[in-house]
């Protein structure tokens, strides 16, 4: 081996593996997956939809509590919204509104349409989401590798304590407590929103720290559970590793300690965690919506928590449709950045 392929960097290394992975085969993957996304879709929408029709009455329920309003009023908006058709046929209207013009109808609620709601709430959600999932990986993986190799029993034992509170604490019991925290410490911390009042006035960089400073708690609300989850996974997969005849082998031949563990060992514990990598994309929607509320993010979460309540139909099913094309996402990514890690991976035998 060359002195030039011994130093190459793992990030260069990481890239030239990624580059070959979305060619060739895994572009068939790709597209395979894609294909099968379209007919999953189609059976959720079905499900959703229908599941959806089971709850008794519907939006205008609720107008008709309202005695200023006429009956012949309700009736109108009724055949408005196309809720006097059958199940089948609003299903069939609505599909064939997204396939034909990528319009979910319109919210009975706001009375906007629901594509223009979504794209309103979406970075706010997917802002948090991230700075969660990046917190929960940051944290996890080094205190799992910490609890793994540790030597110190104390050590070892406080680690594995911090991991069972983490996972014994709901999202909404977090969120409580650091509310009662955050207004313990204010003005520290922020209580809720996304912004402070004087936001408009600051200059760019004060603007960006503005939001950062108040994604604190709510980022760590929702990452408690999900770095405890991912520490206990990450030091049982790396014991696991650590036992196997090729780590003793490595370590019979005199690499440093810190080399077998950080290339040899982590590299191959790790594949698994890629694989949960897609299922945590995907819950990171659900578990927003506790977030968003107790700190009033203005992110999805409220919004289809709200339309829930209400009856929202088109704006529930759009929401529901959302996390389920998160869930095809983030499957795919992790089975691509498996294929990055590992280019022995065949890509057809996962299929």
């Amino acid at each position: 081996m060359t002195t030039a392929a011994k130093t190459t960097p793992p990030l260069q290394v990481f890239a030239q593996n990624l580059g070959r992975s979305l060619s060739g085969d895994t572009a068939i993957y790709i597209y395979k997956r894609l294909g099968q996304a379209l007919l999953t879709l189609l059976i959720a929408s079905g499900l959703c939809f229908f599941i959806c029709q089971l709850a008794p009455g519907d939006f205008l329920d609720t107008l008709k509590e309202n005695p200023k309003i006429s009956p012949e009023f309700i009736e109108a908006k009724r055949r408005q919204l196309g809720l006097d058709k059958s199940w089948l046929e609003q299903y069939v209207f609505w599909l064939w509104n997204i396939v034909s013009r990528g319009d979910f109808g319109p919210s009975m609620v706001y009375n906007r349409p629901v594509t223009e709601m979504l794209w309103e709430r979406i970075p706010a959600t997917l802002l948090i989401a991230m700075s969660s999932l990046i917190f929960t990986w940051a944290v996890g993986i080094p205190l799992g590798i910490m609890s793994a190799v540790s030597r110190n029993i104390w050590v070892e034992r406080s680690l594995r304590v911090i991991s069972y509170i983490g996972q014994g604490f709901p999202s909404f019991i977090t969120g409580l407590l650091l509310l009662i925290v955050a207004q313990k410490l204010s003005p520290l911390l922020p209580v809720g929103d996304m912004t402070s009042i004087y936001h408009n006035d600051l200059n760019p960089l004060g603007k960006v720290l503005d939001i950062l400073w108040h994604m604190i708690l709510p980022t760590i609300a929702l990452s408690i559970t999900g770095f405890a989850g991912l520490q206990r996974i990450m030091r049982g997969e790396l014991l696991d590793v650590l036992r196997q005849d090729y780590i003793q082998t490595a370590r019979a031949k005199g690499l440093p300690e810190s080399r077998v563990i950080y290339v040899h060992a982590l590299r191959n514990a790790v594949n698994p965690l890629i694989t949960l990598l897609g299922f945590e994309f995907a819950s990171l929607l659900s578990g927003a919506f506790i977030t968003e509320f107790f700190f009033n993010w203005p992110g999805l979460g409220r919004l289809i928590l709200q339309a829930v309540q209400a009856q929202d139909l088109y704006l529930t099913m759009a929401s529901l449709m959302m996390g389920a094309v998160m869930l095809i996402l983030g499957n795919l990514i992790a089975d691509l950045l498996l294929k990055a890690v590992d280019p022995r991976i065949n890509l057809s035998e996962m299929n």
